[in-house]
């Protein structure tokens, strides 16, 4: 889901994981599901990605 929301941004993962302060790596680690992203993390990629409030349930569900 995270993915969906950041391409209908068109942001790229390097941008997504600069605004975000983490590597581009581990972006791609959470898009994939490899990976979680911290509390603090995840507020930020809501905040950016400004997923909607049904979908931050659904999000939270797949972590």
């Amino acid at each position: 889901m995270i993915k969906k929301y950041r391409i209908l941004h068109n942001i790229t993962q390097e941008e997504l994981a600069e605004k975000l302060n983490i590597s581009p790596r581990q972006v791609q680690r959470i898009e994939n599901g490899t990976s979680r992203p911290s509390l603090k993390t995840l507020k930020l990629i809501i905040e950016i990605l400004e997923i909607s409030d049904e979908d931050i349930i659904k999000l939270i569900k797949e972590l």
